[in-house]
């Protein structure tokens, strides 16, 4: 049986969940934005280790209930452990959201960083608005890739060298045309969500913004570096290869592995660094 990639990532979606939102700006969201009053029932697409549902019950009102839907039968077991003692109602379901079956009785679906891994992501959404009572709501929490990498600032560091923004964004394209998966797909949903027929659609931006420094914070720091941690891309040949599959040029390529390379060696606990991830966060109500 082939492994699910991510019942082996656990660990680093723990990890860079942290780095995202401000748990006040969700509440904000919660009480002011969606004017959640009353209990609900979410249910969560690809909901790995359950960090929605982590953060949503404990401001949503008493008596609202989450299921988690992920095919990693690795995450769910990590889902359930970590909810196992807490006064919720939940349940969670190891399955394909592309193909499960499941009735109209859910208040609000939601998804985190799962669009952007999916080929047909329409499909996933039209499948979350089914699933939805008339006036609830669709959430999704997904990146704007380039955005992402524009938004780290390292001390002692040459940005451009570091994070060439230019050859990115081009491989970002070409990667969403050959693979159909698309990293940008944060600053799209609000027209697909137009689209398909949502109404009262609206945008906004996670307020995070990480500040790693070790002279001042050396615990926070620590945890802040593992959590931003640049792998070096490997040996050059193959690494290369692949960036030339992927439809970049040579010296594109080179540069691109010299930029990852830099990256990787000058990022080090002692660095100084600031980092706004800048999640999209995208809904509407269901007609």
């Amino acid at each position: 049986m082939e492994t699910y990639y991510w019942d082996n990532q656990i660990e680093y979606l723990k990890k860079s969940v942290s780095l995202y939102y401000n748990d006040d700006y969700i509440k904000f969201l919660v009480d002011t934005v969606w004017k959640i009053d009353k209990p609900v029932h979410i249910v969560d697409f690809g909901c790995g280790f359950g960090h929605l549902g982590l953060r949503l019950l404990p401001i949503l009102p008493d008596g609202s209930k989450y299921t988690g839907i992920d095919a990693g039968a690795k995450l769910i077991d990590s889902a359930q452990k970590m909810f196992k003692g807490l006064p919720y109602t939940t349940e969670f379901i190891i399955g394909d959201i592309h193909t499960i079956q499941l009735e109209k009785q859910y208040d609000i679906a939601v998804c985190h960083g799962v669009l952007l891994h999916m080929v047909n992501p329409m499909n996933v959404l039209e499948k979350m608005i089914r699933c939805v009572k008339r006036d609830g709501k669709i959430i999704s929490f997904e990146p704007h890739w380039i955005s992402n990498n524009a938004s780290f600032y390292f001390e002692g560091i040459e940005q451009s060298s570091a994070i060439p923004l230019g050859l990115l964004q081009e491989l970002f394209e070409r990667d969403a045309k050959r693979t159909g998966k698309d990293g940008n797909i944060g600053l799209k949903l609000p027209l697909y969500f137009n689209r398909l027929g949502l109404r009262d659609v609206q945008c906004r931006v996670s307020d995070k913004v990480n500040v790693l420094d070790p002279a001042i914070d050396k615990e926070q720091a620590s945890m802040l570096y593992d959590a931003m941690q640049f792998s070096h891309p490997g040996d050059r040949d193959p690494y290369v290869r692949s960036l030339l599959e992927r439809g970049m040029l040579p010296e594109e390529a080179e540069r691109q592995y010299e930029a990852e390379s830099y990256l990787s060696e000058k990022f080090s606990s002692s660095t100084a660094a600031t980092y706004a991830a800048g999640m999209k966060i995208t809904f509407g109500t269901v007609s």
